[in-house]
């Protein structure tokens, strides 16, 4: 029986998940880079960790580092090389929540907003997330710069809360994920979402309710008394399905596995 995959402790989605030749004349098939394949190259090339360090950082043993970092090299140097695409996406990691008590990474924006919410979350409250921008329904997920929480107790809402993505807005679909992931948030409502960010909230745990507009605090309302009107069917808008710097979402999807 084959021994099972530890899946790797990634502190971040990438920003960029798509880099494309400048010269695409002739299509070719483009290059799978893994987000756990990505992460060792961020490590240990740009953060110049050692693979001790970075076998910390993911969780996993030095020769995993090792062999994961060798399969990344030669995967950016046939990209390079032969002029294909090179797409992130995949692989068996689960992303930082700011939990980690081994995080490199100080400041970490998830550690303080995990630190904060999931002291002030206790038992029999449920956290919902909505995209926020002035009273209302912010309607490009991938661009949310404030969601407002909700915190719900026995049909009531307690507690609310504006909170900053920490600039993760602008095109930045990644750092939205990050920092819901780490606001500890149970239900998400929101307008536009893309398929790939889909993936990632039900890899997440968290239940989406989308295609939803109007005033942000009546459809909390509206979801607390199931009468919330919304899409299950929700699609990325014109505006997601290119989020800049080559990022893409929709059909490749932003994410396409998370394991926990």
């Amino acid at each position: 029986m084959p021994r099972p995959i530890k899946c790797r402790k990634v502190c971040h989605f990438p920003n960029v998940l798509e880099f494309l030749p400048a010269d695409d004349t002739e299509k070719k098939a483009p290059i799978i880079l893994t987000v756990d394949e990505y992460e060792t190259i961020r490590l240990l090339d740009k953060k110049g960790y050692s693979q001790e360090q970075c076998a910390v950082s993911m969780q996993i043993a030095r020769t995993t580092v090792q062999r994961i970092y060798e399969i990344a090299r030669k995967k950016i140097a046939d990209a390079l090389i032969d002029g294909h695409p090179l797409r992130i996406e995949g692989g068996d990691f689960r992303i930082c929540d700011g939990q980690s008590s081994d995080c490199n990474l100080g400041g970490c924006y998830k550690q303080e907003l995990y630190q904060k919410y999931a002291v002030e979350k206790g038992e029999g409250i449920m956290r919902i997330a909505v995209t926020y921008e002035n009273g209302q329904i912010f309607q490009h997920f991938g661009h949310t710069e404030t969601f407002k929480i909700y915190d719900v107790e026995e049909g009531k809402v307690v507690h609310s809360e504006v909170v900053d993505t920490n600039g993760s807005g602008h095109g930045a679909l990644a750092g939205v994920l990050n920092a819901l992931n780490a606001l500890n948030a149970d239900v998400l409502i929101c307008g536009g979402i893309g398929g790939g960010a889909q993936t990632a909230l039900a890899a997440a745990g968290i239940k989406l309710f989308g295609g939803v507009s109007g005033d942000a605090d009546e459809a909390v309302e509206a979801f607390i008394n199931e009468t919330l009107a919304y899409n299950p069917n929700v699609k990325c808008s014109h505006h997601e399905h290119n989020h800049g710097e080559g990022h893409t979402c929709g059909e490749h999807g932003c994410v396409s596995h998370s394991c926990h």
